[in-house]
C-alpha cells in the first residue's frame, strides 16, 4: 500500500523507485502473491519489478469493468497478472485489500494509505512499514500512537526491503 501519485522532487523520485524496484524483488525472492489497488505510482512499481522477478500479482481494483477501471479511474490495466474488478470504489477497495492480504506493507503514501493502514491496524493484521520512504510511512509510529488499540511496536518497521519481508513473514509465521 502506497502512494498512486508521482513524485515532483526528481532525484527524490529516483531514490524511491529505486526501493520500490528492490521491494518487489524481494517480495518475489520470498515467494509471495502480491496484492495491491491496481494502481499507479510506488504500487505499480512494486508490481511491475515482483512481477519481473516471478511473482504472481493481484490487483484490486475501484472500477467495476475493465472499461471503467482505465477510462474513469485512469489506472493501468497491464501492471498486474490479474484484476478483480469490484466496483466498490476507491474505499470499498481499500477494505478488500486489505482483508484479502495477510501482511500489509505501507510505502511513502497519503490518505489512501493511511486508510489501508488503519483498516490493517484496527483488523490486527500484519503491518509491514518501510520507514525512508516519505508520507504515511514515515508518520506512521506516530498515528499507531494514537489509536492506542495495540502496542506500535507490534509492527514491522525497517529501512530495508529484505529485513522488512523478512521480519513480517517471521511475525506472520509466529502467529500461526
Amino acid at each position: 500500500m502506497g502512494s498512486a501519485r508521482e513524485m515532483l522532487n526528481e532525484p527524490e523520485a529516483r531514490r524511491l523507485t529505486q526501493r520500490a524496484n528492490e521491494l518487489g524483488r524481494v517480495i518475489a525472492e520470498r515467494d509471495c502473491i502480491l496484492v495491491t489497488g491496481a494502481t499507479t505510482g510506488f504500487p505499480d512499481i512494486v508490481s511491475r519489478a515482483a512481477r519481473r522477478h516471478g511473482c504472481f500479482t493481484i490487483g484490486i481494483s475501484p472500477a467495476a469493468s475493465r472499461e471503467e477501471h482505465v477510462s474513469r479511474y485512469l489506472l493501468p490495466d497491464d501492471g498486474v497478472d490479474l484484476i478483480i474488478y469490484t466496483g466498490f470504489g476507491l474505499k470499498g477497495r481499500n477494505v478488500i485489500n486489505v482483508r484479502s492480504s495477510d501482511v500489509v506493507i505501507i510505502f511513502g503514501g497519503g490518505l489512501g494509505t493511511l486508510n489501508e493502514f488503519t483498516i490493517a491496524y484496527d483488523e490486527g493484521k500484519v503491518v509491514g512499514v518501510l520507514q525512508g520512504t516519505g508520507g504515511v510511512a514515515d508518520r506512521i509510529r506516530e498515528i499507531a500512537a494514537l489509536a492506542s488499540r495495540r502496542a506500535a511496536e507490534e509492527m514491522v518497521v525497517e529501512t530495508s526491503p529484505d529485513a522488512l519481508i523478512d521480519g513480517c513473514l517471521a511475525a506472520l509465521s509466529s502467529r500461526t
